[in-house]
């Protein structure tokens, strides 16, 4: 029994630094989410619908839904000009 050596400095750094590693990377997620959800606002807002469908883009399967509705929907955005153009107004 004498022969083992029991070392007990350090014992509490390895749940401590798992602690803040894992805190570290919840903020890094929750500043990615935050800019995720600001390009999506800015993206809608820019296409002519409300800014606040953007922030679909945080609710799951909601997100793939408004991907896919944005790529392919006809932007309102887009219809004006077509109005504009037929109309024979230049578009500014």
């Amino acid at each position: 029994m004498d022969s083992m050596v029991h070392v007990s400095h350090g014992t509490h750094a390895a749940p401590l630094f798992l602690i803040l590693l894992i805190m570290f990377g919840f903020f890094v997620g929750l500043i990615a989410l935050a800019i995720t959800a600001l390009i999506f606002c800015k993206i809608f807002s820019k296409a002519g619908y409300s800014w606040a469908l953007g922030l679909l883009i945080l609710v799951p399967i909601a997100n793939i839904i408004m991907a896919f509705y944005i790529a392919f929907a006809d932007w309102p955005v887009l219809k004006d000009l077509r109005q504009l153009r037929q109309q024979g107004k230049p578009a500014t």
